[in-house]
């Protein structure tokens, strides 16, 4: 889970495996896997920063480290 900021300043927990893609539209969008846009206060190299770390904390950026290089 990562913590983010809506525009509202309102605080928000976003299960980072939801997340389909992130713009920069010029504010940060993160579109869901079920559609749904969240826009946040976060430069989307932050929002970035926060899926690597929380992948590292629960074992899943190795995993998808491993199944890069085997697809190559």
């Amino acid at each position: 889970m990562i913590k983010l900021t809506r525009l509202n300043d309102e605080k928000l927990i976003l299960n980072a495996l939801m997340i389909e893609q992130i713009q920069s539209l010029p504010d940060t969008t993160i579109t869901l896997l079920n559609g749904k846009k969240l826009v946040v206060k976060e430069k989307e190299s932050d929002v970035t920063q926060l899926i690597t770390n929380y992948y590292q904390k629960i074992g899943i950026q190795k995993a998808l480290n491993e199944a890069g290089e085997d697809s190559e």
